[in-house]
Formats: C-alpha cells, sequence, structure tokens
C-alpha cells in the first residue's frame, strides 16, 4: 500500500496500543454477555436449525419447520447443538458468533496486507461492534449468517495467495451449512479456476446428498425451502427484508415491477463486478471489491435478505481502507452506514419493522458505491500490492490508539 505525506495509511497500519486492545476486548464481551442475556438457546435464528435437528434425531424431518431455509448437511452441523441445554447455549453460541466475526475481521484484514496488530484492526473490529447495528443483532441472533461472513475473506486470502482449490472447498463448505455464498461461484468463472468452481459445486453437493439419504423426506428442501424462499410468502419475514424487492411494494410499488427493478439492478451489479474484475492486475482490492459487488448485487435480489447479510460484504471493504482509491476512502461508503449507528433515531422510521428502510437504504448505496468502483481503470485500481505484498513496518512504540 503507498502513503503520502497527509495520507492516513501509515498511521492506521502502526501498532495499537494496549489501551484500544482493552477498549475492544470490553467490547466484545460486552456484546455476548448481552446476547446470552436477552435471549435463550442461542438465539432466535440458531434455535430454528437446533429444532431442526431435534426433530431430525426424533425421526421426523427438520423441514416441518418453513423457516428452516439451511440445506440437510446443516441439520447435521447442528446436531451437535440438539444435545446441549439452553443454558449452555445461551452462553456458547454469542461467543462463538462473535469469535467467528473477530477471525473474519481478521481475515480480511490480511487479505490487505494489514498488520494484525495495528491500529485499523483494533479500530475497525470495535466500530463494526459498536457503531454498525448489524454486528450486534447478528450475534443476539446466532445466525449462521456467521459462517459466510468468515468463509468469504478466507477463500478471498486463500485465492490471493494462489491457493484456488482451497479457495473453492472453502466457499463450498460455507454453502454446505447455508447457501449464502453461491454468487461467488461467479467469481471463479471471471478468473477461469475451473477446478476451484468445481470444488465449491462438489462439496455441497456431496454433503447435501449424504445427509439428505438420512432425512425422512431427502427433497424437503426443494419441495419446501426453494418455494419459500423464491415467493418469500411470509408476512412477517417480510417486513424485515432488506432487498428493494420486498422494501419498494411496502412503498406502493407494484410487486411485479418492484421484482423486475430488483433484478435489473442485479443484473447491472454482476456485470460492474465482472468489470472490476477485468480491468485491474491482480492484488486485494480486485478480489475484495469483486466479491463483495457479487454479494451486494445478490442481495438486492434475494429473498429473504436481511440487515446482518452486510457483514458478509463490508468487512472485506473496510480492511481496504489503508489503500488510496478503494471503495472505503468515499463518501458514500460512510453515507451508507450512517442509518445502521445505534441510537440514531428516524422520523418514521422508530418502529422495529420500518428498519427494513434503513436496511434497504444501506444495501443499495454500499452495492451503487462497489459498482461505481469498477469504473475506475487499471491505472486507478487501488491495487498497489500489484507485486508481491510489501514487508510490515518495524514494530514501532505503541501508542494509546
Amino acid at each position: 500500500m503507498r502513503t503520502g505525506k497527509n495520507d492516513i495509511s501509515g498511521w492506521l497500519v502502526r501498532p495499537a496500543g494496549g489501551p484500544a486492545w482493552a477498549v475492544l476486548a470490553v467490547v466484545l464481551a460486552a456484546s455476548a454477555v448481552h446476547a446470552g442475556r436477552v435471549t435463550s438457546g442461542g438465539g432466535m435464528d440458531n434455535a430454528i436449525v437446533v429444532r431442526a435437528a431435534r426433530a431430525w434425531l426424533a425421526d421426523g424431518s427438520p423441514y416441518d419447520d418453513p423457516h428452516f431455509l439451511y440445506f440437510p448437511s446443516a441439520v447435521l452441523a447442528a446436531a451437535p447443538q440438539a444435545s446441549l441445554p439452553p443454558e449452555v447455549l445461551r452462553v456458547l453460541v454469542p461467543c462463538a458468533v462473535t469469535a467467528l466475526l473477530a477471525l473474519g475481521w481478521a481475515c480480511a484484514l490480511r487479505l490487505h496486507r494489514v498488520p494484525l496488530g495495528s491500529r485499523l484492526a483494533v479500530l475497525g473490529l470495535t466500530g463494526l461492534a459498536v457503531g454498525f447495528a448489524p454486528f450486534g443483532h447478528l450475534v443476539r441472533l446466532g445466525n449462521w449468517t456467521v459462517t459466510a461472513a468468515v468463509a468469504l475473506p478466507l477463500a478471498l486470502l486463500l485465492a490471493d495467495r494462489r491457493r484456488w482449490t482451497a479457495a473453492g472447498a472453502v466457499i463450498g463448505a460455507a454453502m454446505a451449512l447455508k447457501p449464502l455464498l453461491a454468487p461467488v461461484l461467479l467469481l471463479f468463472l471471471f478468473a477461469g479456476r475451473w477446478r476451484a468452481l468445481a470444488t465449491a459445486v462438489l462439496v455441497p453437493a456431496l454433503a447435501c446428498g449424504a445427509a439428505a439419504l438420512a432425512m425422512p423426506d431427502p427433497a424437503g428442501f426443494v419441495t419446501r425451502t426453494l418455494p419459500f424462499l423464491l415467493h418469500g410468502d411470509d408476512g412477517f419475514v417480510r417486513l424485515y427484508e432488506a432487498s428493494p424487492a420486498a422494501v419498494l411494494p411496502r412503498l406502493g410499488v407494484p410487486g411485479v415491477l418492484a421484482q423486475g427493478l430488483a433484478v435489473v439492478a442485479a443484473g447491472a451489479g454482476v456485470l460492474c463486478a465482472y468489470v472490476r474484475w477485468r480491468r485491474a492486475g491482480p492484488g486485494p482490492l480486485r478480489l475484495s471489491e469483486t466479491g463483495a459487488g457479487l454479494m451486494l448485487s445478490a442481495f438486492l435480489v434475494s429473498r429473504p435478505s436481511y440487515d446482518h447479510y452486510l457483514l458478509v460484504a463490508l468487512p472485506l471493504l473496510l480492511a481496504g481502507l489503508p489503500y488510496a482509491g478503494s471503495v472505503a476512502r468515499g463518501a458514500w461508503f460512510w453515507i451508507a452506514l450512517v442509518p445502521q449507528v445505534p441510537g440514531l433515531t428516524w422520523p418514521w422510521l422508530e418502529s422495529e419493522r420500518r428498519r427494513a428502510f434503513k436496511d434497504a437504504f444501506t444495501l443499495c448505496v454500499l452495492a451503487v458505491t462497489v459498482a461505481w468502483r469498477s469504473r475506475a481503470g487499471a491505472a486507478d485500481a487501488g491495487d498497489h500490492a500489484r507485486a508481491r505484498p510489501e514487508p510490515e513496518p518495524a514494530p514501532v512504540p505503541a501508542t494509546p490508539f
């Protein structure tokens, strides 16, 4: 990464002091403890998966619950939790989700060659935990979106190190738990990494096929879950969806038109992600911004699409802050995040059931911002690590911040 006389990059990558680490530890601990106190069974969303596993262990079908939206392999993955009492899960799950989010942030930092002991490492994770509401929502819900939030930066880190097949295996494993990262398959297609693409497809296919044979209704995901995902026929869930396809009808736009607009926007986003990939040399921003662009484009049209899905893409973009020309250096990146600051009250949007409008604003502005970034030419691609990664700065005496 290049730094100029007035650039903040040098300050961001220098080691953080002990007080900053202490604040981060307190913030993460407080988030996990609070989640454990206000939830039961490890969070509402985790409880759905655990109930599905318990139903399967009792010779029932996990797909009897229409809110179980996972592949059969997720049932087997959740089976160990089914034997634990709620008192243990309410402590274990929030801690595990918090730790996994921190791990995903660490992978995003290393993708961008940012030292894990740097100020950006500490302040960035602290900012996500304190100033980004979906972080707390994900911890309290115990949603398995956290697997994608770890897998995507890890896979891109492996790809950056030319371990594409391993990256495909990571994406495939995450999809076996929750099929959220399916859009990333296009990245392997863009890069012409056919072995990685095959691995990413075969891992969940084999895992799901083997798990389905142990289910009383092997085709339950296809016959029950897919129709739910395609139509979003759930009045309660629809209130919390952030995609334009769900939000625009609440403003009076006909459903067919809203869906069409969302599809067009998603298609444009995928095209911009392809342009971003084609117009830049090797480097961390090429991978992170293409991957984030694909995921944000999918969230524009997917049903459902929740606020905590943003944690799959946002850390990848934020970790690129030291690079001149990165998405995180633009004003619109930060404008998009304003509605997600906890404690801010917005007129007519005070109700929890109306927060989807704020989430939709953040999603749409981030998607447009990343897509607009694709217009940058190769000379301004921001991939300052076109050659080998620069050596990390020599240790300097730690300062409070």
